[in-house]
């Protein structure tokens, strides 16, 4: 309903146009992009995840060269708009992949058309043992709250000055709690049964994980410094 002023200050009531559009003001900000980018990441990467890969002597498997970036989206969200925003990422991004794997099966369940070749393929692409499911998710929410928990706390203390220091330590301590849940749990399933290939596996996703994003550290420090300077921190 609008209200008219008149001149004299007395509001009179008029009714808005029914044919008037009316739309929720959508506010301006980086947070819905990211958010997007994070749960995109995710759930990618938790399909090449399943893909146990060899370089030589070094096991890892194919989400190694992507899943580092969730990490640096993470640093962002938790850096520029705090736990709590960052913590509604890390479940919205949870939610996004349990859908994704709910659909996986219903897809696979529904019976093929007589000209479609691919049914193998595809259940065994996209038909996720339910143990690598487990890792994932449990790797990812430890994980990533580490993450986002360990640099709101240590920005608590040395407030706006050591981003390296928040980025570094946040880093360790979150990709260390992932890589190690999940490659415990997902190990034997990917075809990882020893011990030693379990340590090599663990400790390459974490060595590899950790440096990337310490490399990233220059892009990361460039992409707060743009998004603090445009959401007018």
């Amino acid at each position: 309903m609008l209200v008219n002023i008149s001149k004299s200050g007395e509001g009179v009531a008029t009714a808005a146009p029914a044919s008037t559009p009316r739309h929720i003001t959508v506010q301006r900000s980086y947070y819905p992009v990211f958010l997007a980018m994070f749960v995109a990441i995710f759930i990618i990467s938790n399909i090449t995840a399943s893909k146990g890969v060899a370089f030589g002597p070094i096991i890892t498997d194919g989400a190694f060269f992507l899943f580092p970036a969730a990490y640096v989206i993470g640093d962002v969200l938790s850096e520029c708009y705090g736990f709590k925003a960052t913590r509604n990422a890390i479940w919205t991004g949870f939610a996004g992949m349990l859908i994704a794997v709910i659909a996986f099966y219903i897809a696979i369940a529904l019976p093929a058309a007589d000209f479609y070749e691919g049914q193998q393929a595809f259940a065994e692409t996209l038909g996720l043992v339910p143990r690598i499911v487990a890792a994932s998710l449990a790797g990812y929410l430890v994980g990533q709250l580490l993450n986002a928990f360990t640099l709101v706390k240590l920005k608590a203390k040395t407030g706006e000055k050591s981003l390296w220091a928040r980025l570094l330590s946040s880093t360790v301590v979150g990709e260390f709690g992932d890589t190690l849940i999940f490659c415990l749990i997902a190990a034997p399933v990917i075809g990882i049964t020893t011990f030693t290939d379990t340590v090599n596996y663990t400790m390459v996703g974490f060595l590899w994980k950790t440096g990337v994003e310490v490399c990233m550290m220059p892009v990361t420090y460039a992409v707060i410094a743009a998004v603090k300077k445009r959401e007018n921190y």
